[in-house]
């Protein structure tokens, strides 16, 4: 898992459809260096955002594209004046400030989502959708990971572990996924079972193209097909973990953390020895 790219770019880099609409008027062969911007917010609401995306753009390309130069122009003299010495010295200022943008398609995991989802919703993106900072992308996930993250499971690992952003919950690739336990040696029907769960609920959210993701992990508004397939994605991840049911989170909380304890526990625990107590000289 990695952190989506940093702009530190005073919005230059950064437009509205109307905003990406203005510009490209303007600057037609510009158009292949816009690509879809997604954070955190714009994810969960169904927002659009776009951002001007230089990586690979030759000196050349840039000096013939007057408005992007600008642009370029305008985020390099905002960098200068930073009060953060590694902003000032940061040397490519047709670049975000940070660039860490997947090679392949990616789950998409937001930063932070609201404590009243039962789930934090992931998804699919390819790589020419530009992951912002304030989310997470898995380079790639197969089904079968996003189902298992996707899960109760894991959800129920993220609410024990998670910071939080006032209430809200706060992910974290390195306390809340990297310490995660996946399953131990699922065998391909258990596999198969997860992947089929997992596009069945990437299929229930397909049924609803006019809604966003907010609005349908709302717990008061969590279309039936949606929360039916989550449960029966709940069913096929835990069964990966053992055979008898989880009653709640708790029992999932619990076991996660014996199995984190496992596979941490790597040498033997010392057992202090014995110290022979001196008689003081009578």
């Amino acid at each position: 898992m990695m952190y989506g790219s940093k702009p530190t770019d005073d919005g230059h880099f950064l437009f509205t459809d109307e905003e990406k609409k203005v510009f490209l008027d303007a600057e037609p062969g510009a158009e292949k260096f816009i690509k879809p911007f997604i954070s955190a917010h714009e994810y969960l609401h169904g927002e659009k955002r776009w951002v001007l995306w230089l990586v690979g753009a030759s000196p050349s390309e840039i000096s013939a594209l007057p408005k992007v130069k600008e642009r370029v122009r305008a985020v390099d003299e905002f960098r200068k004046a930073s009060k953060a010495e590694s902003t000032r010295a940061y040397p490519y200022p047709k670049l975000f400030r940070q660039v860490t943008q997947p090679k392949q398609g990616y789950v998409l995991i937001p930063g932070h989502s609201s404590e009243n989802r039962a789930f934090i919703p992931f998804g699919f993106f390819d790589k020419d959708h530009i992951v912002g900072n304030s989310c997470f992308a898995l380079p790639g996930a197969s089904l079968f990971h996003f189902g298992v993250i996707q899960s109760t499971m894991h959800m129920a690992w993220v609410r024990a572990v998670c910071g939080r952003l006032e209430s809200r919950y706060r992910y974290s690739k390195d306390i809340v996924y990297n310490n995660f336990p996946w399953p131990d040696e699922p065998t391909d029907k258990q596999r198969t079972a997860i992947e089929a769960a997992a596009q069945a609920v990437l299929d229930a959210r397909a049924q609803f193209p006019q809604s966003s993701l907010a609005d349908l992990y709302d717990p008061l508004t969590m279309p039936p097909a949606l929360t039916k397939a989550h449960q029966a994605l709940d069913r096929a991840v835990d069964a990966c973990y053992r055979k008898a049911a989880f009653a709640n989170d708790a029992q999932r909380v619990e076991f996660l953390f014996e199995r984190y304890q496992q596979l941490t526990s790597l040498l033997p625990v010392a057992t202090a020895k014995k110290t022979r107590s001196r008689k003081s000289a009578g």
